[in-house]
């Protein structure tokens, strides 16, 4: 199962899919959540769907949130975890303005720990350099044993294309 980080939707609707002149890429991600195979974590969902776009509209949809919202809630035990092993959440300089900036990144990737066949999907792009809450989605799973890709690869994965 792909969990989608929510830059991969937002990129989706102001690049490549505008919700108005695209449908079939909206309505593909309903079929694939449906089909249990594509999921946005609640803290994701919730980061969308506060928006007042038509993203947000699109997200708040009933039939949306049937399809894509993933069902559960974060364990706290690998919420810390992703803090610690993957943002440097040991370190004696990591504060309250660090996980700041880590935001609702720890969660998708603490949901990917709870089941290791779920895939985080991301736009971010590695910056292994990087410490604490200014470390990209990508290090922090690869610090955590969690598996990631980009959008354009779930898309191959999962055959999306607008012959259909």
């Amino acid at each position: 199962m792909f969990l989608i980080d929510a830059n991969v939707l937002i990129a989706a609707k102001n690049l490549y899919y505008p919700l108005d002149r695209i449908p079939q890429f909206w309505e593909w991600l309903i079929e694939m959540g449906e089909a249990d195979k594509i999921k946005i974590p609640r803290e994701i969902h919730d980061e969308i769907s506060e928006r007042d776009n038509p993203l947000g509209d699109w997200a708040r949809d009933s039939i949306t949130k049937d399809a894509l919202l993933l069902m559960e809630d974060p364990d706290p035990a690998f919420v810390q975890r992703v803090v610690k092993q993957g943002y440097d959440g040991d370190n004696p300089q990591f504060n309250d303005s660090e996980l700041e900036k880590i935001g609702r990144d720890a969660f998708i990737i603490s949901y990917a720990l709870a089941d290791a066949k779920r895939v985080i999907v991301t736009k971010e792009v590695s910056r292994p350099n990087r410490r604490m809450g200014n470390r990209h989605i990508p290090d922090a799973c690869n610090d955590c044993g969690v598996s990631w890709c980009s959008d354009w690869e779930m898309y191959t994965s999962l055959d999306f294309n607008l012959r259909r």
